[in-house]
């Protein structure tokens, strides 16, 4: 059996975090000692590990919701949902690589020496200096 710090400790996970978790139902109530603090088993450690990657990946808490507990179920859920996550990655990206360029153009286009004469000033207060849509 984990305490809650063993749990926080072997997944980098933190305590606030894992009692979140656990009271959006995706792990499951543990056990509790006399003291009545929290003990969980080998399973929620491999299910907040889980959890974890889950979250570094992106995927949302109603996403992991439906990818949990399922064993029996068909993977197209999963799959689904992973090509969702990598549909909303991409456009993130490209995004990105919009608001860099914009940036890359107005940090590139200033010669004034004084705020007042500053094009990056010029261009956050006025939208349409902007070289296209951010």
């Amino acid at each position: 059996m984990y305490s809650i710090g063993d749990l926080s400790r072997r997944t980098g996970v933190k305590a606030p975090t894992i009692r979140y978790y656990e009271q959006m139902g995706l792990l499951e109530a543990p056990e509790r000692s006399e003291g009545n603090q929290r003990r969980f088993a080998k399973a929620e450690l491999e299910r907040l590990a889980f959890i974890r990657h889950a979250r570094d990946l992106g995927l949302t808490i109603n996403s992991i919701r439906q990818l949990s507990g399922h064993a029996d179920r068909p993977c197209a859920d999963a799959d689904r949902i992973a090509k969702e996550q990598l549909a909303s990655v991409r456009d993130r990206i490209a995004k990105l690589q919009k608001l860099e360029g914009e940036l890359e153009r107005i940090a590139t286009c200033c010669t004034g020496e004084t705020i007042g004469d500053c094009y990056v000033i010029r261009a956050l207060s006025d939208h349409s200096l902007c070289g296209h849509e951010h």
